[in-house]
């Protein structure tokens, strides 16, 4: 093996900004995916409810009848 290529094997060294940048900028990718993805189920249980409140006919609610109120003698 020659010199130059052991060299050229080597991974070059990155600096602990480099890893925290890449860090961050994965992790910050992983965070934004999930909100997407909670967004897009949020809408889709939005509109299936929407759907369904819909279909059903307005049920009334029955008028509530006074409350006898009992006297202490």
């Amino acid at each position: 093996m020659t010199p130059s290529q052991g060299a050229a094997s080597k991974p070059a060294k990155t600096s602990a900004s480099d890893k925290a940048a890449a860090t961050d900028h994965t992790a910050r990718a992983i965070v934004a995916a999930e909100k997407l993805a909670r967004d897009k189920k949020t809408e889709k249980l939005k509109a299936q409810r929407l759907e369904r409140a819909a279909a059903e006919p307005a049920a009334e609610t029955p008028a509530s009848k006074p409350t006898r109120k009992t006297r202490r003698p």
